[in-house]
């Protein structure tokens, strides 16, 4: 799964700045919802990420029974912060 077919998937379009308030928030509930469904460990990791990126993705505790997977998280978010100083203006 990769993000622009998540996006146009939950959103209609891969550009978020496209969506209105009321579209992401549908989005996001779809998101969640299919998340707690997804059994795929990948497919489930994709969902979680999309959701953190957009700051709405539930504790690693409760979207992961696998510890790798949290640690997988774990890694994902500190790359994230890490890389929030590598930005060029």
């Amino acid at each position: 799964m990769d993000l622009d077919t998540l996006l146009v998937r939950y959103f209609r379009t891969a550009d978020l700045g496209m969506v209105g308030a009321e579209a992401l928030a549908s989005g996001i509930e779809r998101c969640q919802v299919d998340l707690g469904l997804e059994q795929d460990r990948g497919k489930r990791f994709a969902l979680w990420a999309m959701l953190y990126l957009l700051g709405s993705a539930p504790d690693l505790d409760v979207a992961f029974e696998n510890e790798e997977d949290r640690e997988a998280a774990r890694n994902f978010m500190d790359l994230l912060a890490a890389s929030e100083g590598d930005v060029v203006s």
